[in-house]
């Protein structure tokens, strides 16, 4: 039995984005996301509950500040407490995990969406993606971008406006484009 173009992509695997499931699932996303980004007299619990209905996982005390995109939502976790500032934008075609406490600055990107390096796939319009892993008690300075596949280690601390092209060990400090190490605290 041949896989769905969402079980591909689910699973990190070369998929079209423009299925009719994937479209379906986008558009039902876009619809949430005017109203989460349009409530904003509720309550830090009122909206945790508004995130409960598209992400797979909301921790208690996280928070998510509006504006804020994403491309489905249901590959979101979100550790406890965590916090995610302004405008936002994870591109999830597969799991995000953001652990607990982790604390993600204004204007963030983080990036699973990928596509491939073969110039004749990408004509052909097929994408994949991989996991991004963001450690407990992470701190994200405002306006970093982090690529596909990166993990993120527990206590690290990634300098505002960085490209984060590769993995960061628990405890180090990055900074630049491409983000390098500056400090070690393990």
């Amino acid at each position: 039995m041949s896989r769905s173009e969402k079980q591909k992509m689910l699973a990190g695997e070369l998929y079209r984005p423009g299925d009719a499931e994937i479209q379906a699932d986008q558009a039902a996303t876009k619809k949430w996301l005017v109203r989460y980004n349009a409530a904003l007299g509720l309550s830090a619990a009122e909206r945790r509950v508004l995130l409960a209905e598209c992400f797979a996982e909301v921790g208690e005390g996280a928070v998510v500040r509006p504006p804020f995109h994403c491309d489905y939502g249901f590959n979101i976790r979100l550790g406890a407490d965590a916090f995610l500032n302004f405008n936002c934008v994870i591109l999830d075609v597969v799991e995000v995990s953001i652990g607990e406490g982790a604390q993600i600055g204004p204007g963030v990107q983080i990036y699973a969406a990928d596509h491939p390096r073969d110039p004749a796939q990408r004509r052909a319009g097929l994408e994949f993606g991989r996991p991004v892993r963001i450690g407990k008690h992470a701190w994200i300075g405002g306006g970093a971008i982090i690529l596909p596949g990166v993990t993120i280690g527990d206590d690290a601390v990634i300098g505002a406006g960085s490209l984060v092209t590769r993995d960061v060990a628990a405890g180090a400090t990055v900074v630049g484009n491409p983000a390098r190490i500056v400090a070690r605290s393990r």
